[in-house]
């Protein structure tokens, strides 16, 4: 499953990792995130806020292109599975530009819409909820309910940090 998020920027943040986001009006970053079905990452890349979904999303890919180049073909594709905000063709284009054999690989699917037939309030999307619980947790440490950081790469480097640690605690905890 794979996400962004804006984030807003503090005073302390460099030039470079400023910029703003009109869909949720914010001055700031966008974490892109990839993750399993347990909701633990598999990639995490930062940009400015101005830079599109779909852009980060080829960016991320594009620095784990290792990841995907040793995969074997005989294994199963993997299933990205992408909110509305992305635009399957565009991928499929621009990934392919950089390893052309990558659609052999992945696959991309948009997830369904929830459906509020007889239900009232909030309805979670099927399985998207995995990546917003994913948010939530990055949301929990405090030095990333915002950005604080002077470099995009300082700010990937925390998130990854956030990750690590929660990951101990639950090795840690006793069943």
């Amino acid at each position: 499953m794979v996400d962004s998020q804006a984030v807003k920027n503090t005073c302390n943040a460099g030039i470079e990792s400023k910029g703003y986001c009109f869909y949720k009006a914010t001055n700031g970053i966008k974490r892109h995130l990839a993750v399993d079905t347990l909701g633990f990452p598999f990639f995490t890349h930062c940009t400015p806020a101005n830079v599109a979904d779909d852009v980060g999303l080829v960016e991320m890919l594009t620095l784990n292109m290792d990841y995907f180049q040793a995969k074997p073909v005989t294994i199963p594709k993997i299933t990205i599975l992408l909110d509305r905000g992305y635009h399957i063709d565009y991928l499929t284009k621009e990934l392919e530009k950089i390893y052309p054999q990558i659609m052999t690989k992945i696959r991309f699917e948009l997830s369904k819409k929830p459906s509020k037939q007889g239900k009232s309030g909030f309805v979670p999307a099927m399985a998207r909820w995995v990546i917003e619980r994913s948010n939530a947790w990055m949301e929990r440490c405090k030095s990333l309910v915002k950005n604080f950081e002077r470099t995009l790469a300082n700010a990937n480097t925390k998130i990854n940090l956030c990750f690590i640690r929660l990951m101990i605690k639950r090795l840690a905890s006793p069943p």
